[in-house]
């Protein structure tokens, strides 16, 4: 592993982890976070799925933050993207993000991970150390829960309320 390789996923691992905890400046730690245990821990990379490796550290750092309660999953659109578009999908785009917020860190993980990064079943399962069927029980629930969200539907701990 060299400088070059680990760089070349950099723009992806920003782009999950904006995703992910919702806020620019708390992404960029994550990064950070995420680069700098790489480096400390590079002895125990074995030759093969380097982006695997590198998401399946972002994923550890993110659940000891979110543990030690450093991160809180926001639900803001960085105005820098929105800007430079129509009003409708501003509103979209925010839905979005504030539905993601609303699913659990396993869901919204999987999701992103699958949607997102364009990772395969099987590369989301050896990244966040979960069997696919668990991958794809959480992106199936994720998927139907943000459905719900953006189609206005109540949704109340994975659930439809029913009035």
């Amino acid at each position: 592993m060299d400088r070059d390789q680990v760089s070349a996923y950099i723009p992806n691992l920003r782009r999950y982890a904006r995703a992910l905890v919702g806020d620019r400046h708390a992404a960029d730690d994550l990064v950070q976070d995420t680069l700098e245990r790489a480096v400390r821990k590079f002895h125990l990379w074995r030759p093969g799925d380097l982006r695997a490796w590198l998401f399946s550290i972002m994923h550890n750092v993110f659940v000891n933050q979110i543990r030690a309660r450093r991160i809180v999953p926001s639900a803001e659109v960085d105005d820098s993207i929105a800007g430079a578009t129509t009003p409708d999908w501003v509103t979209d785009a925010r839905d979005l993000e504030r539905g993601l917020a609303r699913l659990s860190a396993e869901q919204r993980e999987v999701l992103l991970l699958v949607s997102l990064e364009d990772m395969s079943y099987e590369e989301v399962s050896r990244a966040l150390g979960v069997p696919v069927g668990t991958v794809m029980s959480r992106l199936s629930r994720g998927r139907e829960r943000l459905r719900r969200f953006m189609d206005g539907e109540p949704v109340r701990a994975g659930l439809k309320v029913v009035p």
